[in-house]
């Protein structure tokens, strides 16, 4: 058993709802230390002493800290391999680095535009901002064609490293979650056959599930 993890945040942020899925994946205990940095709770002594070198904190483990959250899920899978869901991360090399090839996708080519879409779909409303049709159009296009690419590969497998969910589906949960609560977004998932079966399965997963309900119960930013 996990003693000691702690995740600093709000389950709306995206990067700590990925590290919840994946505790929760696990099935590892853990400590929520909510933090709003749109409050700026972020700039209080307590939490200044837990950063590290880049000026944030998202995890904490004993003395370790992290903030990147990809890497949260790595070092949490590599930690307690025995725990909870244990082919999350692979069973063998071959399957951790196809696991790696699409995280690395994930993060460098589905991040910045779902990452836009998120705001300006998701959050702008919320804040009576107005939509800012050029940009939602552009980030609309490159994520449509990153989700022609994964459809090909969806018609294949069930999931994308394969037949069974890992990491490199956990990771784009967060943004698709947010992106497919808009019936704008919502198209981009469903209108790809696979594409739409897929975040169906990953997104009815307990464990997703158990971060949505967090999600609405406490919504941080927007109460």
């Amino acid at each position: 058993m996990a003693a000691g993890l702690q995740v600093f945040g709000q389950p709306a942020s995206t990067d700590v709802a990925r590290v919840l899925t994946c505790l929760f994946e696990k099935n590892l205990e853990f400590e929520l230390v909510r933090i709003d940095t749109f409050k700026r709770e972020h700039k209080l002594p307590e939490f200044i002493k837990l950063r590290d070198p880049t000026g944030q904190v998202t995890f904490k483990h004993g003395d370790k800290t992290l903030v990147d959250s990809r890497a949260i899920c790595r070092y949490l899978c590599t930690q307690f391999p025995e725990d909870g869901n244990r082919g999350i991360y692979g069973t063998g090399s071959l399957e951790r680095a196809s696991i790696e090839q699409w995280l690395q996708a994930e993060a460098q080519s589905f991040d910045a535009p779902s990452s836009e879409l998120v705001f300006h779909l998701a959050f702008a409303p919320q804040l009576n901002m107005l939509p800012d049709e050029a940009r939602i159009a552009e980030n609309e296009r490159k994520l449509q064609q990153m989700l022609g690419v994964y459809d090909e590969i969806l018609a294949k497998n069930q999931y994308l490293a394969g037949d069974e969910f890992t990491l490199a589906d956990l990771s784009h949960l967060p943004a698709s979650h947010y992106i497919a609560g808009s019936q704008r977004g919502r198209k981009l998932f469903t209108s790809k056959r696979h594409v739409a079966r897929w975040y169906d399965a990953i997104s009815s997963r307990p464990s997703w599930q158990q971060v949505v309900k967090m999600q609405h119960e406490h919504p941080g930013t927007f109460e």
